[in-house]
């Protein structure tokens, strides 16, 4: 799959995922949204109904008022109870004025009428001068905001208060009277929330002004909003989150399996490379030594013999070095353990390959400080890693190598050190570098002989001995590979 595929799919994918995302959250606000909408209309609807209950007996107080003056008028008496009659079904009005009487029939008003309507006016006057903790049953209050508030399903901590605007302070809070200081930073500081809380309604607006409001503050109001959605959202936010971690891991999976088959192709095309050349040269002796020039002279045929078996050899080294990773990948390989003594191993691989760093102009030099350099470990694969970074040092310095190893101790083990002067390694290169297959191309494809192999082998090995890998390393300045064996058990 071309990368021009793979990013359109990963756009289209991106596109269904941001709708279906703005979809889930746009539904949700709107949800949100109602069930607000739905609070405070029951909310609302509680307040204004407590209101008129409370509106309602007070007008009930002034007719038995009105009652006690008329004892003796058994006419007035009728009158009064017919009012009260109509007040307890629902037909009065809020406001008894002069001009506004209930009344059953559409008859014309008779004197005893007047006067109770006179008296009643006389009356109301008297209890709207009332202050207005006064006026307020604690009992009926309590009682009528619970009643209204559970047949509304509302079950939830609430706190509640009337405001007298004679006293610019709250007269009644939480089902008790205040005692209100003259401060007012005191009083508005008790009651913040109340204050500031958008349900309120207002008090006996029969009179020309309202002389106070009931204001209730509830505060898990939140809580109230979100529960009906709660599981919804929940249950969105979690497979939203399970989609967007399988489309993550998918273009993860597509982008690893894309890298891996291009370094697949690089790893086919050097081995194709690296085997051409010694099959070539091996033809070619074959085909030398049968030329009648060569048959006769035998010091002919041992040199092409020898460039066989030499280029045999070669080959064999490349093959082994395949399978040897193949049997690390199923981990199906044992060390050798030993008491391993890092100077004398270092020092055998030095002198192995300084021949090949000499026919450059260059060097290997050590430095070798660990004052214990025995270690347990397989001898054999710990003089091939130190052997394949020698080799990485060499191929990878464009003339004249400047190799360095060096050791010292640390508190956990011994720390060897081959650092290079070389052509040196990019950030993004050093995050791949110890991957199988993976080259640091530097031009042409073919101009550093490998497979990709060496540096997964010598992870593969520290990873079996426990010990640790570290590079160092900037394009151009060189690099330093660090690794660090543990102590042998009971050292």
């Amino acid at each position: 799959m071309n990368a021009r595929r793979i990013r359109l799919i990963i756009g289209l994918m991106s596109l269904a995922l941001i709708g279906i995302i703005s979809l889930q959250i746009y539904w949700i606000g709107w949800s949100i949204r109602l069930n607000e909408e739905q609070f405070d209309k029951n909310v609302f609807a509680a307040l204004n109904r407590v209101a008129d209950k409370l509106h309602f007996y007070e007008e009930v107080a002034v007719l038995e008022a009105l009652d006690s003056t008329y004892s003796q008028s058994n006419e007035a008496n009728r009158n009064i109870r017919r009012a009260a009659r109509f007040l307890e079904n629902g037909y009065a009005t809020r406001r008894i004025a002069a001009d506004s009487v209930p009344v059953e029939a559409k008859e014309k008003p008779g004197f005893e009428d007047v006067v109770s309507r006179w008296e009643y006016m006389k009356v109301s006057q008297l209890v709207d001068s009332k202050p207005l903790a006064e006026r307020i049953p604690l009992d009926l209050l309590a009682q009528s905001l619970r009643e209204e508030l559970t047949s509304r399903g509302i079950n939830s901590p609430y706190q509640s208060g009337v405001y007298s605007k004679a006293r610019s302070s709250f007269v009644v809070m939480n089902d008790y009277y205040v005692v209100v200081d003259n401060s007012p930073q005191i009083t508005h500081g008790g009651a913040a929330s109340l204050y500031n809380s958008p349900y309120r309604v207002a008090l006996f607006q029969q009179a020309l002004e309202s002389p106070g409001y009931l204001s209730i503050y509830f505060p898990n109001r939140t809580t109230l909003v979100l529960e009906p959605v709660l599981k919804t959202l929940v249950l969105s936010i979690v497979f939203t989150s399970i989609v967007l971690f399988c489309f993550w891991y998918t273009i993860q999976v597509i982008f690893r399996q894309k890298k891996l088959s291009e370094m697949k192709n690089d790893f086919i095309n050097n081995m194709t490379h690296e085997f051409k050349t010694p099959i070539a040269t091996i033809s070619l002796a074959a085909d030398s030594i049968g030329s009648p020039s060569v048959v006769s002279n035998p010091d002919k045929i041992k040199r092409f013999v020898d460039i066989i078996r030499q280029e045999n050899r070669r080959m064999n080294s490349q093959v082994e070095r395949v399978l040897q990773m193949a049997l690390i990948d199923k981990k199906d390989f044992q060390l050798t353990l030993a008491d391993v003594n890092l100077h004398e191993l270092i020092q055998q691989a030095v002198d192995n390959f300084s021949l090949q760093v000499e026919k450059r102009d260059g060097r290997i030099s050590t430095d070798l400080r660990a004052d214990r350099p025995v270690v347990e470990g397989d001898a054999t694969h710990i003089m091939s890693i130190i052997h394949n970074l020698l080799d990485n040092a060499n191929k990878y310095s464009p003339e004249k190598p400047e190799i360095a190893v060096r050791t010292r101790t640390t508190p956990i083990g011994v720390e060897i050190t081959v650092q290079d002067h070389g052509i040196g390694i990019g950030a993004a290169a050093r995050k791949h570098i110890f991957d199988k297959f993976y080259r640091v191309h530097t031009g042409n494809l073919h101009d550093v002989k490998g497979f990709g192999l060496g540096l997964s082998y010598v992870k593969a090995i520290m990873t079996a001995h426990k010990g640790l890998i570290d590079v160092k390393s900037e394009p151009g300045k060189g690099s330093s590979f660090i690794l660090t064996f543990p102590w042998r058990a009971g050292a």
